[in-house]
Order: structure tokens, then C-alpha cells, then sequence
């Protein structure tokens, strides 16, 4: 239960923040522009909490009327954390006092109104730039893009990638972790051009592995590039050996002691401890006989494994850790860190990289290209924010990074009821020399909520399809 509610938390946090940033942006600036801003509301339906800044009401002893508009800005937090809005002073949302006309949202020229309505994922993007800006200062560490296994009779063994190879560069950018090789792998293989690896092979040399780029097309699904493609990161072998034992647990009981060297489990021989992990999870509730050495002597236990659920499985466990030599991971880890100004080159970057991916995603699925089962819905962005936030500050940056990124391309779509259709509107605006009928608009809004209902359903049918499935 307390893992439900961190991820729950985690997921309320992300959102509040992403949705905070949008609607600043709106609201920064139609302030600095001179439209009156009514309501900053994060989230929707009943308010939880609620304040007004300064109001700005005319003098009383001037016998005006006050209105709305005479009070300051009313800022909301409401109940429902799926999004949020700004509400601006507006003829066609209620009567304006003569005295504010020139502060009401439709009175603007269309530069303001644009400029008004591209802040929000404008600064969504600033915010996913400024979010690695401050990782590409503060440092993250990595894995090294170190090649353990390469599958037989995939498109990486024919390409010539042999284990111990280190991937240096895909195409021209530098990968010093495994994270920004997939990612650039990822985003890469959706050119459908040949992508250039450049490795450095067990004997120091530099050599170049070519991958064909049409068969790259549609291996990126589901999460599995590297697996898909035939490459498993090198991982340092842990030793069969006792390093903690839980209390109360099944290796306890047994006489299991910190220090025993597993030497085989029902005689079959055990050389790491990964092997020693998978023959204990796949013999839940089994009785089981070890061998181990102990102080040279060798000895022969049984014991009754025990068991915990695993999402829909079973598995195995016996209440014991390994022992890891202080050291062991040094070599295949990295920190990656930049100078403040070389971190604002590769911020940028790397933000307009992402974005233009997730258009070419987004494209090539209306084009069936690719799989809808890429779309990600609430379940999983929660599920994702829940484990980024584990991991630490630098992983969850990240990860606000990136879906705001994908707030920011998904709001500059021209589908009315989004940012995007209301920039589409001012367009046509400009080019006919008149507002878009409230008629056309409104036809607008219905079909734009139409496909965001539908994008919805699909995105939650994914999760739920995701999530008994895994």
C-alpha cells in the first residue's frame, strides 16, 4: 500500500508541476501583455484551496459599480489534477466594464492573442530545457554502453557488434552512457537512413558497425530496442556468495551463514549469483538442497524455499543477499558533466530532439507505421513517475522533462479545443482579415473534443491492455 500511495503522490507532484507550467505561461504573459487575468486555476472541478491577489477596483467614492473584473486575480487549486486553465477578461464570456475593454482577451490584436496562447507549451519546453540544463551541471551518472551479449541472427550480429565491443557514437552524437546510446538509437532509427555505430572492440580499436535502417523501422516497440536489435548490456558477475541473510527466512531456518559460497542447488552447479536468483524463483514453496562452502569445509543443506507475488506470478525467494566487493560496478559506471554554458548547448538540443521525435511517433502511428501500444495513458505516466521518483531527483527531472515535451508537441497540434487549433484560428484570422465565425468554432470545439476523448480511451485501453498483460 505505501508503494500505491508514493506512486499515486509522485504521479499528483508531476502533474501539478507540468500543469503549473503550462498555465504560468498563459498567464505570465497575458499579464505582461496587458490582458486581465480572472482565474489561475491547477486542476478542475471543486476547489481545495483558494486566494485572490490585489484587487485593482476603482475608487468606491466614484460611484462605480463593481464587477469581476474590479477584483484581483482569483488563484485555484482544485480537486481534479488532469489539467488546468487560465481565465481571461472576455466579451464573449460575460458583460466587460467599459473601463477594462481594453484589457479583455478578444479585444487583443492577433500577435497578442498568439503570443498569449503559444506560452503555455513554449514554456513547457523551457522547462524541459532548463530541467537538463541543471542534470548536465549537477552530473548524472550512467552505465557505460559496454556490449555483453549479441544475439544470434539479429541485425547486430550481422552488423559485425561483438561482446566487450563499447559504443562510442551513433551517427554524430557522442554516447557516453547506455541512456543516450538507446535514446539516439531511438530516435535515429526512425529516419528509416542507415545508422553508423562506432564502437571500440575488445582489442582498443575504433571500428564502424553499420545498421540497416529500413529493417531498424518499428523494432523500437513496447520499450525492447536494444533487445530487438540483438545487443544486452555488459553487467559485472556477482559471486555466489552470502553477503546478508533476511531474519525469519527460509536461508535463516536452514543454518545459512553470511560468508557461504553456493556451490550448487540439487546438484546442478551454480557460477554467479544471477544463477543462483533464477533456480531459487522459479521453486516457489520447494524443498531444495545446496551445497556450499563454508571456512573449506563443504556442506550440504536443505531447505524449503519460500514465496511472494510478483505482480500476477509466484516466485521464489529465501531471504538472502550477495556479497558485493566494494568496486565491483566502478567500471561500468560514468558521470556524465558539463560546464554551465556547454549544458545550455546540449539542453537544447536534446529538447529539440525529443520533440521532433515525438512528432515523427506521432505521425508515423496515424500512418500505421507504428503500433498505438507506444501511447502511453495515465496508468503507465503514473507507474513512471512512481519509479523515476524512487531512483532519485536527477531520474524524476527527467522524466518531467520528457512528458513536458510531449504537453508541449501535443498542445501545438492544430486540433480545436488544444492551444495548437486556437493558433490554427488566428491563422486563418490573419490570412482572411476576420475572426472565424463563433459558428465554425464551435463545430471546432466539438470535433476537437471528439478526438481527445477518443485519444483518451485509446490511451487508457493501452494502459490497461499494458497492465494485464505484463
Amino acid at each position: 500500500m505505501s508503494s500505491f500511495l508514493f506512486t499515486v503522490a509522485s504521479f499528483v507532484v508531476a502533474l501539478g508541476i507540468l500543469i503549473a507550467v503550462h498555465e504560468f505561461g498563459h498567464f505570465w504573459v497575458a499579464r505582461k501583455l496587458g490582458v486581465k487575468v480572472l482565474r489561475f486555476s491547477i486542476g478542475f472541478g471543486k476547489p481545495l484551496l483558494t486566494f485572490r491577489g490585489r484587487a485593482s477596483s476603482p475608487d468606491a467614492s466614484e460611484g462605480v459599480r463593481l464587477s469581476e473584473a474590479d477584483l484581483g486575480t482569483e488563484y485555484v487549486v482544485a480537486a481534479i489534477p488532469l489539467g488546468g486553465y487560465v481565465k481571461m477578461l472576455d466579451e464573449r464570456e460575460g458583460d466587460v466594464p467599459p473601463r477594462y475593454l481594453s484589457q479583455a482577451f478578444n479585444r487583443q490584436s492577433v500577435a497578442v492573442r498568439s503570443a498569449i496562447v503559444a506560452a503555455g507549451p513554449l514554456f513547457n519546453f523551457a522547462f524541459a530545457l532548463l530541467a537538463f540544463w541543471f542534470i548536465g551541471v549537477y552530473g548524472d551518472t550512467g552505465s557505460r554502453p559496454w556490449i555483453g551479449q549479441v544475439t544470434e541472427a539479429t541485425i547486430a550480429a550481422e552488423a559485425g557488434f561483438s561482446a566487450d565491443d563499447e559504443i562510442l557514437s551513433v551517427g554524430d552524437t557522442l554516447t557516453p552512457t547506455w541512456e543516450a546510446a538507446v535514446y539516439t538509437l531511438l530516435t535515429d532509427a526512425t529516419s528509416g537512413d542507415d545508422v553508423v555505430v562506432k564502437v571500440r572492440d575488445v582489442a582498443g580499436l575504433e571500428q564502424l558497425r553499420i545498421l540497416p535502417g529500413g529493417r531498424l523501422l518499428g523494432l523500437a516497440e513496447d520499450g525492447r530496442l536494444l533487445e530487438r536489435i540483438g545487443l544486452s548490456p555488459k553487467r559485472p558477475v556477482i559471486e555466489p556468495v552470502i553477503g546478508q541473510v533476511v531474519a525469519g527466512e527460509a536461508a535463516e531456518s536452514a543454518g545459512i551463514e553470511v560468508g557461504d559460497r553456493v556451490i550448487s542447488v540439487d546438484n546442478q552447479e551454480v557460477n554467479s549469483w544471477s544463477e543462483l536468483v533464477d533456480y531459487i524463483q522459479k521453486h516457489p514453496a520447494s524443498l531444495v538442497e545446496m551445497e556450499i562452502s563454508r571456512a573449506g569445509a563443504e556442506h550440504r543443506i536443505k531447505l524449503i524455499v519460500g514465496q511472494m507475488t510478483r505482480g500476477d506470478q509466484t516466485v521464489g525467494r529465501i531471504g538472502a543477499g550477495p556479497h558485493v566487493p566494494e568496486g565491483l560496478f566502478d567500471d561500468y559506471r560514468v558521470e556524465v558533466r558539463y560546464g554551465p554554458l556547454d549544458a545550455v548547448a546540449m539542453a537544447a538540443v536534446k529538447t529539440g530532439d525529443m520533440s521532433l521525435f515525438m512528432l515523427k511517433m506521432l505521425g508515423r502511428m496515424l500512418t500505421g507505421e507504428i503500433s498505438v501500444r507506444n501511447l502511453s495513458g495515465p496508468i503507465s505516466i503514473a507507474q513512471t513517475a512512481g519509479r523515476t521518483a524512487s531512483f532519485g531527483l536527477t531520474q524524476f527531472l527527467k522524466f518531467l522533462a520528457l512528458v513536458s515535451i510531449s504537453l508541449g508537441v501535443l498542445n501545438l497540434l492544430p486540433v480545436p479545443i488544444l492551444d495548437g487549433g486556437h493558433l490554427f484560428y488566428f491563422l486563418v484570422e490573419a490570412i482572411k482579415g476576420s475572426p472565424v465565425s463563433e459558428a465554425a468554432q464551435a463545430f471546432g470545439q466539438r470535433i476537437g473534443l471528439a478526438i481527445l476523448l477518443g485519444l483518451m480511451t485509446l490511451a487508457f485501453y493501452v494502459d490497461i491492455t499494458r497492465l494485464f498483460n505484463s
